[in-house]
């Protein structure tokens, strides 16, 4: 389960060619689904700290040294790592390897260390059965660095990370004085320093502290801990809408339909309260065991009264290139609620259609295309689907944000239509009359034909212009003679 990934912001020159697009889905651009590689915690001397746990005794200089032809099973087991100790634990816990896999290798290493004199690593031991691969271990390895780098938020105990995205590394914990299980984000150590994006992390909290609703997760805390800044949230014991569409490739229309209310419904209270969340997506909606969808990651957010902040981002396009509204392409100071509709509309079309409204394979291209190509009916691509559903994501995808539903209220109402099996009040089709007019255009010989009669038909106009023109003169001339 992933939780809290961040948004990316893109702009013209600089970081739009630096997300990573797949042919044709998301599945190869989570970035909070990607192993990251941490700097190791270093000691004083500035040596890695990588090894022994503070509680792990240490090995002595005489163990060291190859001095150990007398010593036990047991004490060769007491100078494993750190990391070995922990391992154990994780792999077990992740069902990459079975606690009798487990004891086997500790096993054969209590055995090889009592024979050689000298520690054997449980983790060597792991990859020379194959119970583990090399990368496997690396990324175990990384996760476990990050916990124990974050260990010290005081009230909480650090039990897994969850995710890492290109703004945040996201931990279960657990919250000693409630006994509860917690999600902690912790902004990454390059940014730590950097007060654009510690600004930018304290916002995200405190948007989300103002927003209590059941389609939202929830902020409970953010603060600081010696270097590290984090924001703990409400742990959702689930998936995401991402994960879900990769399983099933298509959502069933009425699950489809109900999840998109319950999100429209969070957009509803967020945007009453002032606040637009600029990316919406199926990898920042969860949903938990029982159903319930919740919106996460207002990393994004911003108060729509904040015209500061508007101005000073003006130009430049914040979001996720397969969700993003053309308004927020085009940097507009001026983002509303409909960019937000537009962002779930393109995640309506996900979750119908098993794909993105618009492909390409770079972020530039999905974006011209965000601007300039209408997306194929989701009704196309999906023939199952009902009329009243297709004109839904008809309109939360048009271009203009004008066209679009205004506010979540009149997307709810006609989300609500289509459940009952009616019409939508607010979304009507669109007739293009250039595209009807070209369609009906004769072609080859009645083309001919068709322009004979029109010729014939603007002569005859001409004719009776003229003559009525005549008649009115002589109607003139004759009442002036009678006046006389």
């Amino acid at each position: 389960m992933e939780q809290g990934a961040s948004g990316c912001e893109l702009t013209s020159t600089e970081t739009i060619t630096k997300i990573a697009l797949s042919a044709n889905t998301v599945r190869a651009a989570p970035l909070y689904a990607r192993p990251i590689r941490t700097t190791p915690l270093t000691t004083q001397d500035g040596q890695p700290e990588i090894g022994l746990s503070d509680d792990e005794p240490k090995p002595s200089s005489e163990s060291s040294a190859g001095n150990g032809s007398n010593r036990s099973a047991n004490e060769s087991s007491r100078s494993a790592t750190g990391f070995d100790t922990l391992i154990g634990k994780i792999v077990v816990e992740r069902g990459l390897v079975s606690s009798d896999e487990l004891q086997q290798c500790a096993h054969i290493a209590q055995t090889r260390s009592a024979a050689h004199g000298v520690p054997v690593s449980l983790t060597e031991l792991l990859l020379e059965h194959e119970f583990l691969t090399k990368r496997q271990i690396d990324r175990l390895r990384t996760d476990l660095e990050a916990v124990r780098s974050t260990q010290q938020i005081p009230g909480y105990q650090i039990i897994r990370k969850l995710g890492a995205g290109a703004m945040a590394t996201v931990f279960l914990a657990k919250q000693l004085s409630l006994d509860r299980f917690v999600a902690i984000k912790v902004l990454p150590k390059k940014f730590s320093s950097n007060p654009t994006f510690i600004d930018r992390f304290y916002r995200e909290g405190r948007a989300a502290a103002r927003l209590n609703d059941a389609n939202i997760v929830g902020a409970l805390d953010v603060g600081q801990a010696g270097e590290h800044h984090y924001f703990v949230m409400e742990y959702v014991d689930g998936d995401t809408l991402h994960d879900r569409i990769l399983e099933r490739k298509r959502v069933p229309e009425r699950e489809a339909l109900q999840l998109l209310r319950q999100v429209a419904s969070a957009l509803k209270h967020a945007h009453e309260m002032g606040f637009v969340h600029r990316d919406i997506k199926p990898k920042n909606i969860m949903l938990t065991k029982s159903g319930v969808a919740k919106l996460a990651d207002l990393g994004l957010a911003r108060a729509m009264s904040d015209r500061e902040a508007a101005e000073a981002e003006a130009g430049r396009a914040f979001g996720t290139p397969y969700y993003i509204s053309p308004e927020q392409i085009r940097g507009a100071v001026d983002i509303g609620p409909p960019a937000d509709i537009y962002g779930l509309g393109a995640t309506f079309y996900h979750m119908l259609t098993g794909r993105v409204p618009f492909d390409g394979t770079t972020p530039s291209q999905v974006m011209h295309k965000h601007l300039k190509v209408t997306p194929t009916p989701a009704d196309h691509v999906n023939p199952s689907l009902s009329e009243p559903t297709a004109l839904i994501v008809e309109m939360m995808l048009r271009k203009d944000a004008r066209d679009r539903y205004q506010n979540a209220d009149q997307l709810l109402v006609d989300i609500d239509c289509a459940l009952a099996g009616k019409n939508p009040e607010f979304a009507r089709p669109v007739v293009d009359l250039a595209k009807l007019a070209t369609e009906v255009t004769p072609q080859g010989d009645d083309a001919k034909i068709v322009r004979k009669v029109s010729s014939s038909l603007s002569t005859g106009f001409i004719v009776l212009a003229v003559a009525a023109v005549i008649s009115v003169l002589l109607n003139l001339a004759l009442i002036a003679a009678m006046s006389l």
